[in-house]
């Protein structure tokens, strides 16, 4: 026989049901979580990984990563798929905690220098070279004395110096795959 309660009693039980249910649910949930995180993890960091001058490239969504001190860089290209061109240039210290000044007009490689050299540099800030095609008037004009990394269409690949402005020239194509060969040797990879 079964006992007589009344309906608080078993408003209260089923209230009490409810929240047991809720918490195994919510537990697996979580369990499951971070199940699929160590598996993804673990995907990405096996057979997969890349090694060039004992240098541990990573990849993860089409994109290489590279641990270097504090500072986690990324790139489309690994330092073996980039054309290797003759060019000497200043590290990436010397950027460090100064302005960096880009004239582009082809935001993938934009994207390359600015998702690196965000974490060294003071600021970014698009600007126009003294003396060269303009992508926008309304940006500030700036001369070799500042930092000042101009990505230009051209016939031929190139990487070059003049006091603070770097040139980095080539193909419309090929502008990503040679703005990453220029943060190669800045960093001191190549």
């Amino acid at each position: 026989m079964r006992s007589i309660t009344s309906k608080a009693q078993e408003a209260k039980r089923n209230k009490r049901n409810q929240y047991i249910l809720g918490g195994i649910l919510i537990f697996v949930m979580f369990i499951s979580v971070v199940g699929y995180g160590f598996q993804s993890s673990d995907d990405t960091t096996d057979s997969s990984t890349f090694e060039y001058n004992s240098y541990t490239f990573i990849p993860q969504n089409g994109i290489w990563y590279l641990q270097l001190g504090d500072f986690v860089l990324s790139f489309k290209y690994t330092p073996d798929q980039t054309t290797t061109i003759d060019s000497v240039l200043n590290p990436l210290s010397s950027y460090a905690n100064n302005p960096l000044y880009l004239s582009s007009k082809t935001p993938e490689a934009d994207y390359e220098i600015s998702r690196n050299f965000d974490q060294v540099v003071l600021r970014r800030q698009y600007a126009c070279l003294e003396g060269e095609e303009c992508a926008n008037p309304t940006y500030p004009v700036k001369t070799c004395a500042d930092n000042v990394i101009l990505i230009q269409e051209a016939d031929i690949m190139n990487i070059s110096q003049r006091d603070n402005c770097v040139f980095i020239q080539g193909p419309k194509e090929d502008l990503t795959r040679i703005t990453d060969e220029f943060l190669y040797k800045v960093i001191g990879i190549k």
